[in-house]
């Protein structure tokens, strides 16, 4: 099949001005049912104070029950989704509803931009922010595909994130429209 548009002289479609993409781990709703419920026992035992030895242990046992929540809470909300966005200066990455931690790679940085089908939390070490010295930095939320982005360093920074393809088709269109602008000053 023969595209007509081009044909006839026309150029192609420009990207859209912004590109964006998520990706979502509902099983995390569960760890973070696990954290809210290590705070609510924490606060059961403040609130019906009924031992009657040394006030120690009973701090103790609240103010752990509520450091492991809110510990527990904050680590598996903050990654829960991440939301991946893709404009003509940069790639950012946020996680979680408050959208930290947060990632911002200028496109000037980026030398190379790879789709990978099947990114695992068990190569990187679990769901979350990770680094791992012979791979780079990554930040997991599920399996499944993700987008691999080399910079100019040498250093590799991973996200999963749905329709990884076209962040990667989105990332290179601006990278080539970029150096087509650099040779055209020159």
């Amino acid at each position: 099949m023969r595209d007509h548009i081009r044909d006839l002289g026309h150029p192609p479609d420009p990207p859209p001005a912004i590109w964006t993409g998520r990706a979502t781990n509902r099983i995390q709703w569960l760890l973070a049912a696990v954290g809210a419920a290590c705070m609510a026992l924490g606060i059961e035992l403040a609130v019906d104070y009924a031992w009657t030895s040394d006030i120690v242990p009973l701090l103790m046992s609240v103010i752990g029950c509520v450091a492991a929540g809110l510990l527990i809470l904050y680590g598996t909300l903050a990654f829960v989704h991440v939301a991946v966005k893709v404009d003509s200066d940069a790639v950012e990455v946020r996680c979680g509803h408050i959208g930290l931690p947060r990632r911002r790679i200028p496109l000037s940085h980026v030398v190379h931009a790879e789709f990978v089908s099947k990114v695992t939390p068990c190569q990187w070490g679990g769901w979350g922010y990770r680094w791992r010295p012979e791979k780079g930095t990554a930040v997991v939320v599920r399996r499944g595909e993700g987008l691999v982005v080399t910079l100019g360093d040498g250093r590799i920074f991973t996200v999963t994130v749905d329709d990884a393809e076209a962040a990667v088709r989105a990332i290179r269109e601006r990278l080539h429209l970029a150096g087509t602008a650099r040779h055209a000053e020159a």
